[in-house]
């Protein structure tokens, strides 16, 4: 059994990845390519693995599998963007501080393995500076393979890219997708087409989003289902919501009535849905606007749409 045989519903990906160990022609840099929540961060792990105990005998494997899942193997570093201690204030970044210490890693030789690995986790938040850093060292990585991970190829400068070998990852399909959920014991999460609907063939967006969700006071959540009847009510809500949920919920939140919202009207063949509301409503807490403004104003904007009563909004 390969280290890729937990990988779900990304075959491609896992047969490139082992061809090119098992014939030792593994790239110098890879690209790890696609949506959020498919595996890109599990095979990048497994990859690593996979490589490490290739080349030594079954008596050792194990050892060295115990010290990957703990971090501390010596030749692995991986990277992520710090979050900042305010996260209403900026984005998580990976900065050139830490594309630095990739140099300093990578400038002596791997100790143990056959060579060293350093992932990048969310290889799109790369500042400008950190990004033309790293490129000298894709050009010149030593005994070394350097994995990104982003969404997309267009998520990251193409002189970057034109280094990589692309591997790529796809939204799983329905089958998949209930499998890993499955396994990892949110199989709960089947009965609610709403959470499936958003993640779209991500089994980590579907958990995440079911999280996100728990979070919601029931209270809450069930006010939410229905239009505000008044403006003393709609200002009562944003109040609320301002106060109960972080902003990184209220943007998931939007996501979620979006689709609650869409499908109520959808069902009452009304044509004319309130999604604009709400998408400038997402467009402005991405900009970091005071909250409880931004839901006042939706909220009230809403007061003025004509609902139909006979289909329920929760999904």
């Amino acid at each position: 059994m390969t280290a890729f045989a937990q990988l779900i519903g990304q075959h491609q990906a896992v047969e490139l990845l082992t061809q090119a160990i098992a014939q030792n022609r593994v790239a110098p840099a890879y690209l790890f390519a696609g949506p959020e929540g498919v595996g890109r961060c599990m095979a990048a792990k497994y990859f690593v693995e996979q490589l490490f105990c290739s080349q030594i005998p079954d008596s050792k494997q194990q050892q060295v599998r115990q010290r990957l899942q703990l971090g501390n193997h010596p030749d692995v570093l991986w990277i992520e963007p710090p979050q900042p201690e305010e996260k209403r204030k900026a984005a998580p970044v990976i900065r050139i501080e830490q594309i630095r210490h990739i140099e300093q890693f990578l400038s002596r030789p791997p100790l143990e393995a056959p060579r060293a690995v350093v992932a990048l986790e969310s290889a799109e938040s790369m500042t400008e500076a950190a990004a033309n850093a790293l490129l000298k060292t894709l050009e010149e990585p030593g005994q070394a393979t350097i994995v990104l991970i982003a969404p997309s190829t267009a998520s990251l400068l193409p002189t970057l890219v034109s280094r990589c070998q692309r591997i790529p990852f796809y939204r799983l399909d329905s089958q998949s997708l209930a499998q890993v959920l499955q396994q990892v014991g949110y199989a709960h999460i089947l009965s609610q087409p709403a959470i499936l609907a958003l993640a779209q063939g991500s089994p980590g967006a579907a958990i995440a989003a079911w999280q996100k969700l728990e979070v919601i006071p029931a209270e809450l959540l069930a006010k939410l289902q229905q239009i505000p009847p008044s403006c003393h009510e709609a200002l009562d809500l944003a109040r609320q919501i301002d106060r109960t949920l972080d902003l990184e919920t209220q943007i998931w939140l939007v996501d979620y009535l979006q689709y609650c919202y869409w499908q109520k009207f959808l069902a009452s063949e009304m044509q004319h849905f309130p999604l604009e509301k709400l998408e400038t409503t997402r467009r402005y807490l991405l900009c970091y606007a005071q909250p409880r403004l931004v839901w006042e104003v939706t909220l009230l904007g809403l007061t003025d749409v004509e609902m139909p009563h006979e289909t329920p909004l929760y999904l």
